[in-house]
């Protein structure tokens, strides 16, 4: 059963978000939330309860620590029966290569802004078009359990600001030129699409632009 909502929330704010040197000595994924980060999601938490009221709740939640992270803290605002996770690879951050110093990581940025977003592929990592790519084969995933008569009445999905854009981009089947003016969303925002009478979905939260 296709569930009344899509709901997309990025991640609280981590330490790689507040000071980009960690990128030197910590690898990405294991960057972790802040203590505001913290409080984010559990702010998070309590505002999709809202939304959701006491109806089921599915998780897809990427398997980097900042988003299980975020999970667990939004989880806290839920009786534990009526959701249920699954941690999934696909929807996680793009991948930036190995260690990286501040600098390579201020030159990757002039060069990704001057080229283009969507198709610069980062040195030892992957380009915007490679998360798409990956985001296109989750969709098979959804589409799957989206089928299952037991499947919960909303899909939340924690995921990473790039991966965010990224999904709507393919849902929406937004042109590369609208994917490029969108910004990231910022952290613990949700982003909302809704089943409407014809049985599709519509974008109620509207992205920012640049």
């Amino acid at each position: 059963m296709k569930p009344s909502r899509i709901i997309l929330i990025r991640h609280g704010e981590s330490l790689g978000n507040i000071d980009r040197a960690v990128y030197e000595h910590i690898p990405d994924y294991k960057l972790t939330l802040t203590d505001k980060g913290k409080e984010q999601a559990r702010s998070c938490g309590k505002q999709l309860k809202e939304i959701v009221k006491d109806e089921s709740c599915f998780f897809y939640v990427s398997p980097l620590w900042r988003t299980r992270q975020t999970f667990e803290h939004i989880a806290k605002a839920f009786d534990k029966e009526l959701i249920s996770k699954q941690e999934q690879p696909r929807i996680r951050e793009q991948e930036w290569g190995h260690l990286k110093d501040l600098a390579e990581c201020d030159r990757i940025d002039k060069e990704r802004d001057a080229y283009g977003v969507f198709y610069y592929r980062i040195p030892d990592g992957e380009s915007a078009a490679d998360v798409y790519d990956r985001v296109s084969d989750f969709f098979g995933t959804l589409h799957r359990d989206f089928e299952k008569k037991d499947f919960p009445q909303n899909c939340i999905i924690i995921s990473h600001g790039m991966t965010i854009r990224l999904f709507l981009m393919r849902w929406f089947h937004w042109s590369v030129e609208e994917f490029e003016m969108l910004k990231n969303p910022k952290n613990c925002s949700i982003t909302i699409l809704e089943k409407n009478a014809n049985n599709k979905y519509e974008l109620i939260t509207k992205p920012d632009k640049k």
